[in-house]
Formats: structure tokens, sequence, C-alpha cells
């Protein structure tokens, strides 16, 4: 049936009204929006922008959290985070390098696929992996546009201040692509920085934080992360700015504050990474000391037999059926394993029951 034959016998049985809710109840065109999308959207399922904006015009903290394969992503969307960023933090955390420069744009975007399909809810922001983004602006734009298209992002993130990046950034925006900054302690740039140092720490590194901020935020950024500075350099950027900011080790006075999923849970697995547990990080659980329990639990059960019990052997089989079993084996002259099959079904009947069918 055309779409015209079946407007019009429902507007023979709908009235008007009933009939404009019909129609966009078949639509994919979202409420209020100039330009459709593959689903409907309502102001409950996913953060925009637009909604950014409200929350640091009237002073709400933003809350942003790495996330980096379908669980974490998921946890962050029914936690009611703001913002899930795809950080290149997983080279660390993830994948056990010692920074952040190894990762690559298809392994990031791996990682990108899978949070998109976890995460319903929150703003989604991809980091442009050390190497994707540097040598022009064309790469830049290239690279971001991947991002979104293969890894289903919102928008993407991009660390450093320098004239190039600033460039980058406004060629970014310009290409229709949101743009979140990054300044302080951009770890990508260990090797110019000398390791992970804390910036802003004396007078010219101060005032080059809050200046940088200001550029990003002139090329079109629509927030900026302010890493390892001291709370009044992030304060004053935050007053400076127009944007968001949002902290991570920069004390209290930012817009919001972000933190590495596996740092605030406590998963410090990795060696390296256990090693150099930043300072500014709160746990708010330890869920690798509960995996490690849970692990070693584990392993003692299936070691001294106790695992699976009859609570974790539900799959049954009927005596005729074991019986017929039995003597296929048998045939097949298979006869220890026969014996095998029939000495194991009648120490589980006699631990938990008769088979049923």
């Amino acid at each position: 049936m055309g779409l015209f034959t079946y407007l019009t016998k429902s507007s023979s049985t709908l009235k008007p009204n009933a009939l404009i809710r019909h129609i966009r109840f078949m639509s994919n065109v979202p409420e209020n929006t100039v330009y459709g999308g593959p689903k409907p959207q309502n102001p409950h399922q996913r953060i925009t922008l637009t909604h950014l904006k409200q929350k640091h015009k009237k002073g709400e903290p933003i809350t942003v959290v790495t996330a980096y394969d379908y669980p974490s992503a998921v946890h962050l969307d029914t936690a009611g985070i703001d913002v899930c960023l795809v950080g290149d933090s997983a080279s660390m955390v993830v994948h056990g390098h010692d920074t952040t420069l190894p990762i690559s744009l298809d392994e990031i975007l791996v990682h990108c696929r899978a949070v998109a399909r976890g995460a319903k809810r929150p703003l989604l922001v991809g980091d442009l992996p050390f190497g994707t983004y540097e040598s022009s602006a064309k790469q830049a734009v290239d690279t971001a546009v991947r991002i979104l298209k293969e890894g289903g992002m919102d928008a993407i993130k991009l660390e450093g201040g320098s004239a190039s990046r600033i460039t980058a950034a406004k060629a970014i925006v310009e290409a229709g692509i949101a743009v979140m900054g990054h300044v302080g302690l951009t770890p990508q740039a260990i090797s110019v920085l000398g390791g992970f140092r804390p910036q802003g720490r004396n007078i010219a590194s101060a005032v080059k934080v809050v200046e940088t901020a200001l550029a990003l935020q002139e090329a079109g950024c629509f927030s900026v992360v302010l890493e390892c500075v001291p709370a009044p350099v992030a304060a004053a950027a935050t007053s400076a700015l127009k944007i968001p900011t949002i902290g991570i080790g920069a004390g209290p006075f930012c817009s919001g504050q972000v933190l590495v999923y596996h740092d605030l849970l406590g998963m410090m697995q990795h060696p390296h990474h256990a090693k150099v547990t930043p300072k500014f990080c709160k746990q708010y659980a330890h869920v690798g000391d509960v995996i490690n329990k849970a692990l070693v639990e584990y392993k003692e059960e299936v070691t001294n037999g106790s695992f699976p019990g009859p609570a974790h052997s539900p799959y049954k089989i009927s005596e005729t059926e074991i019986n017929g079993f039995v003597s296929e084996l048998q045939k097949l002259g298979l006869e220890k394993a026969a014996a095998a099959a029939a000495e194991k079904i009648r120490m589980a009947e006699s631990s938990n029951g008769p088979a049923n069918d």
C-alpha cells in the first residue's frame, strides 16, 4: 500500500489531531529539529551541546567519565553521566602501554563503536590519537570525520594549543564537527613536557594555560579540558571563558569534572598504571580487589571440584535418552565413555534427584 493511499484511508477514520500524532509516530524525524536523524530523540535520551550550554549557564556541574567498551558505556549510561569520553587513555588502561602514544586510529575506532552501542544518553566524544591530526588541517578534519562516521561519536577531542592545533580545531569546527579542547598537561606531548608533569605552576605557564584556552574557544571549541593545573589557574581560565571547562586534577572551580573509568573504580591491574595512579583521583570503589578475589575463589572451586555444582548444572537428559545414548556409545566401541557417562549420571542422580525430561 502506498503512503498516500494509507494516509487517505487513515484520515477517514482518525480525527485531525489524532492523525497528526499518528503521522509523527511513523516518522524518523525528531520533533522540533531542522534535520532528522535515524531515530526519534527526546531530551531524556541524548545529551546534546545545547544541554551542556544550559547546564553551564545555570552553573550546574557537568559530569564526564571515560569509557572504552560496551559494558563501561552501559554503566555510564545507567548512572546518568553527561559526557562519555572515549579517550586515548585506553592505550594505558586497556592495552597496557606506558603512555597514550601507541594507540592507533583504527584501535580507537573499535572502542568508539563499542561505546556507541552501549551509551544511549551521554554526549559521546572521541579522542584524536597521537599522529592522526598534527600534519595538517586536512589530516585533522579527515580523522575527525572518521571518528564521527565510523566511530559513532558526537564530537572529538584534541590536545594542545600550538598555532597548528588551533588551526586544526578551527578547521574541524568549520567542517561541522564539535570540538573539545585540552590544555595543561597534555599526555600526547610528554616528549616535550619531560613526562607527566603538572602545568601552570609559574607565572608564564599559568598565563599560557589561560591564553591557550581562550584561543581554543576562539577557534570554536564547545568545551576545554584543564588537566593537572593549580586550582587558582583553573578558576581563572573558567572565569575568562564563555564555554565550560572540564577539570581533571585541576581543583573544584571548573564547570565540570572528568575521571578515567578505571581510576575512579580502582581497577589498577596494569603494574605501570598502579604505580602512576594519579594523586588527584578519588577511588570510589576498589573493583580491582573484588575482581581478584572472585577470580581466586573461582580457581579454588574449580580445583577442588565444588564448581559447577547441581545449581549450575541445569541441563538434564531423561533416563530413556541416556540409556539410548550409552547404547550408541557401546555400538561405536566407546565402552569406556559409555561406562563413564552412566556412572556420572548415577552420581548426579544420587546428589540431585532423578533426571527429568
